[in-house]
């Protein structure tokens, strides 16, 4: 069995016999945590998805990894902060759409470690959740990708699955050179290094549900095939897929709507079941609703030109989470240096301090 982690220790007797219910006692308990949004976007103040709305090509928009130093970018303090804000766990996102990692990974060139910042900041944020006995989910983007030549591709889904670059991106592969395969394997490989350069992490929290769960690539991205292999790697990890794309998560996390009660079938997850053709309710599992500080215009990385919420609009949603048994993660984008947005910081401890003051709103 992995060595226990530090978030879990309050839970070690049930932890000895069952880890994964040890775990899922714990989210339940949770309550409240942080999500951070980081990577090369962040460099540019405007969304995280940047390079799909701008159409900037591949090659120009990785020239960004040359000017990423994250020289503010602190993992002890951000831990603390999390912990002042009365916030049990921290997701980050190891890798979003743009394909760049904040990890050395063996998969490819395009990471942390190999920019000016040259540091693993998953590793660091791991070593500082540790320390502070604080969860860490992975964010990774799973079937959206804007890098690789074998992501799926807009003549397989419609929508937003690539940039609409016209002529046609050069470094995509496409037609019969096109391998699906080929990216699944790198994908696997890639949270497999996730899973063991950090065993403590408290499990993988997959994006991009509206290219896997379109024409038939649910069961072409082997997606129930990843959750076991997840869980026999970490017997302790939870998976999540946003609302929901199988059924099969260990917990569900609708994006910004709250729903009315603990079981309500929110409209996005009601639609996206009846297209699966799978799911018609949700099963009764834990939720977590995902949304972010970060408002008009609405985007999850750093947005100089942005109003936030204020640490009123922050306790209503805490006590809307609450009403039904719910986890609130809220998101903040880290400036490009990798410090935390002041604006945030000084809303989230004065949350914080009235948690400590008051306990959570009931």
């Amino acid at each position: 069995m992995n060595k226990m982690p530090n978030y879990l220790k309050p839970y070690e007797e049930l932890y000895r016999t069952n880890p994964r219910e040890a775990n899922m006692q714990w989210f339940r308990d949770a309550k409240y945590g942080l999500f951070l949004h980081y990577g090369l976007y962040s460099l540019t103040g405007k969304k995280e998805w940047v390079q799909l709305l701008d159409v900037i090509p591949v090659a120009e928009y990785a020239k960004l990894k040359d000017k990423f130093t994250a020289e503010n970018f602190d993992a002890d303090a951000i831990a603390a902060f999390a912990v002042d804000c009365g916030m049990k766990y921290i997701n980050i996102t190891t890798r979003h759409h743009d394909s760049f990692c904040l990890w050395e990974t063996k998969e490819t060139d395009f990471h942390s470690v190999n920019s000016p910042a040259g540091r693993d900041l998953v590793a660091e944020l791991a070593a500082a959740c540790e320390k502070y006995n604080l969860g860490l989910f992975l964010y990774y983007s799973h079937g959206r990708d804007w890098k690789h030549p074998h992501a799926p591709n807009n003549d397989v889904w419609k929508g937003q699955a690539r940039p609409k670059y016209d002529p046609p991106e050069p470094s995509y592969k496409y037609g019969a050179e096109h391998n699906l395969d080929i990216y699944l394997q790198f994908m696997k490989n890639q949270i497999t290094e996730l899973l063991t350069k950090y065993p403590t992490a408290a499990g993988i929290w997959l994006d991009g549900i509206s290219v896997t769960m379109t024409a038939g690539l649910t069961e072409r991205f082997k997606t129930q095939e990843l959750y076991d292999y997840i869980h026999n790697i970490h017997p302790h990890a939870l998976v999540s897929y946003k609302q929901g794309l199988l059924g099969t998560e260990d917990f569900f996390t609708p994006e910004h709507k709250i729903p009315d009660k603990p079981n309500d079938n929110a409209e996005d997850y009601q639609k996206q079941s009846n297209a699966m053709g799978k799911i018609k309710e949700r099963p009764e599992k834990p939720l977590e609703i995902n949304t972010t500080m970060i408002q008009n215009p609405v985007s999850w990385s750093y947005r100089p030109d942005a109003t936030h919420q204020t640490a009123d609009e922050v306790w209503e949603k805490l006590r809307q989470a609450g009403s039904i048994g719910a986890n609130l993660l809220l998101n903040t984008g880290p400036r490009a240096d990798g410090s935390i947005d002041p604006v945030d910081d000084r809303t989230l401890r004065e949350v914080g301090a009235r948690l400590r003051k008051e306990g959570f709103p009931v």
